[in-house]
């Protein structure tokens, strides 16, 4: 008979009987509605274990590749743990590694993590500072097998947390980090499908994972990156990604300037803008949009309109706060 815990409580999960069933009947507070497994309602995630295939007909790539499943249709095979809502985390104190500038607006964030914290690049973190201020930011690497995390941080004028972190946070700090988060990354169910990649500013940051993942998972298909941004300075890694694209075949970096006298180096034009233009048809590609919510919004409609699905179009919207 397996057995499903849930904050500290473990329940038996009885013959024929679901997880939702199970919980029920045990007087658990949770949502669900239709029970056939169309509303999704009852969506639910195992941290550790894989959810049998059943359970997750119809959901996305990125939530069964992070264990969610509905549990009015699960089944359970093995013991289960179970979150009813995976972004009730606590706070972890983690060590800064490192910090070094990408530009003169950015700056690349080292942090451990846990032997048991699992992630997938592109996705975010949330991260608390003394003052009990909390901003998230996107995970640029890979695991390394270092434990380490790495994040950008663009400075604002008046940014309450990116101030400190630029000005007070050093090397061998502690920090609080709650996540990960989000479902914009990579999955290698279709190793030939074209992916196309557009970011704005820090948005390069989940992109980089991204792409690192989809090389190291032996993509095939074509990847084509844009990067944006109005002035020089937030354009940042330029020679590595163009040194990366030349020694790698199905890779292809553009970095566009959208100022009005733009460096002749740069492709001219926003980022997204410029990505649709050269693939006006986005039938079977792969998207990842990440930056400005403006740039988001406008290419998720754009995109749909030139013949992607939606399925297939994974977004994270940064939210535009000046005081970050």
């Amino acid at each position: 008979m397996p057995k499903l815990t849930l904050n500290s409580t473990t329940y038996d999960n009885n013959k024929d009987e679901t997880v939702l069933d199970t919980l029920l009947s045990n007087k658990v507070d949770i949502p669900y509605a239709c029970k056939q497994g169309l509303c999704h309602c009852c969506l639910i995630r195992s941290p550790n274990q894989t959810p049998p295939t059943g359970a997750q007909k119809g959901l996305t790539e990125t939530q069964c590749a992070r264990n969610f499943f509905l549990a009015c249709q699960c089944h359970p095979e093995e013991d289960m743990q179970l979150e009813l809502d995976p972004d009730e985390q606590p706070f972890l104190a983690v060590k800064v590694i490192s910090i070094k500038p990408l530009s003169s607006d950015v700056i690349e964030l080292i942090i451990d993590h846990p032997d048991d914290f699992t992630y997938h690049p592109g996705q975010f973190v949330n991260l608390k500072n003394n003052d009990g201020i909390i901003r998230s930011y996107s995970i640029a690497n890979c695991s390394n097998g270092r434990n380490t995390l790495e994040l950008h941080i663009r400075k604002l004028p008046n940014g309450q947390f990116s101030q400190w972190a630029f000005n007070e946070l050093k090397a061998g700090d502690s920090i609080e980090m709650q996540g990960p988060f989000g479902d914009c990354f990579y999955t290698p169910n279709d190793l030939e499908q074209p992916l196309l990649l557009i970011g704005t500013g820090t948005g390069l940051a989940p992109l980089a994972g991204i792409l690192s993942d989809a090389l190291s998972k032996g993509h095939t298909g074509p990847i084509n990156l844009y990067h944006g941004s109005r002035e020089l300075n937030g354009l940042y890694w330029v020679n590595e990604l163009t040194e990366l694209a030349e020694k790698t075949s199905n890779f292809h970096y553009s970095p566009c300037l959208s100022a009005e006298h733009c460096d002749p180096k740069f492709q001219a034009g926003r980022a997204h803008e410029e990505a649709l233009k050269s693939f006006p048809d986005l039938k079977n590609y792969r998207l990842y949009l990440c930056g400005h919510p403006d740039m988001v919004k406008d290419t998720q409609r754009k995109a749909y309109l030139a013949g992607a699905s939606l399925q297939h179009i994974y977004a994270d919207a940064f939210t535009v706060n000046n005081s970050a």
